[in-house]
């Protein structure tokens, strides 16, 4: 069973050594040796250009993608050793895609509740735990309608309700902002910020827009695959 961050006993949340990641039988290399350390709570912004491999980083950290070589641990424990992946995607993770990734024939509270089957609550719990995060983003009044029917924001803060399902302890971004006209991104950015702060929850997104990237607490850069800079962001006072 993987310890949350209530009983773990160390504020390391991911650590990867040597990380590798290989597509087309080697042809590709998307990881050439990435070496990162998240603490608990901490906010990271991953940038850098298109093809760079912060979306494969991402996606390695959720298990969504199995390493090709090197260590990746999430509170010490081997994440491509797992007994139990989607155990792990399921209750310790949030996911947020600049796609939405909502299912256009359910209905937005229905959409809520789809990571809840994983678990135990009945069918009129996750129904009040879907309405209860509906509202905590601002959509209660849009319980009934389905995707279509939503703008871009409004479908990312579905994607957002339905991220913190089941209580995870990480939120992994993937673009949350990228398919939103400016005012809409500046609403969803301040919202995950806000339950950043709130939750504390640790928050790892990947950015290509610097002015989101600055107010993260850190903000790494990688270029072909590998990073080539770790730091505090200027602004991170700004996150907290």
């Amino acid at each position: 069973m993987v310890e949350t961050a209530t009983t773990g006993s160390s504020d390391v949340v991911y650590e990867a050594v040597g990380l590798k990641k290989e597509f087309d039988g080697g042809k590709v290399a998307a990881l050439r040796g990435v070496d990162l350390q998240i603490k608990q709570g901490e906010f990271v912004a991953i940038i850098g250009p298109s093809g760079c491999g912060k979306s494969t980083l991402l996606a390695s950290l959720g298990s969504l993608d199995r390493p090709s070589e090197g260590t990746l641990t999430y509170r010490g424990q081997s994440i491509p050793d797992m007994a139990d992946p989607a155990a792990y995607r399921a209750h310790e993770i949030g996911f947020i895609f600049q796609a939405f990734q909502l299912l256009p024939t359910f209905k937005v509270v229905e959409n809520v509740q789809i990571p809840m089957f994983e678990g135990t609550l009945s069918r009129s719990e996750r129904r009040e735990r879907a309405v209860e995060l509906l509202k905590s983003v601002g959509l209660d009044h849009r319980l009934n309608h389905f995707p279509s029917e939503l703008s871009g924001g409004e479908r990312q803060r579905v994607a957002i309700a339905r991220s913190l399902a089941n209580g995870p302890s990480v939120l992994l971004a993937d673009e949350p902002t990228g398919n939103l006209d400016s005012n809409s991104a500046q609403q969803i950015l301040e919202l995950i910020l806000q339950l950043h702060r709130d939750l504390g929850m640790t928050l790892v997104l990947v950015t290509h827009d610097l002015t989101i990237a600055e107010r993260a607490t850190r903000v790494v850069s990688m270029r072909d695959g590998r990073i080539v800079s770790d730091r505090v962001s200027a602004t991170s006072t700004a996150a907290i």
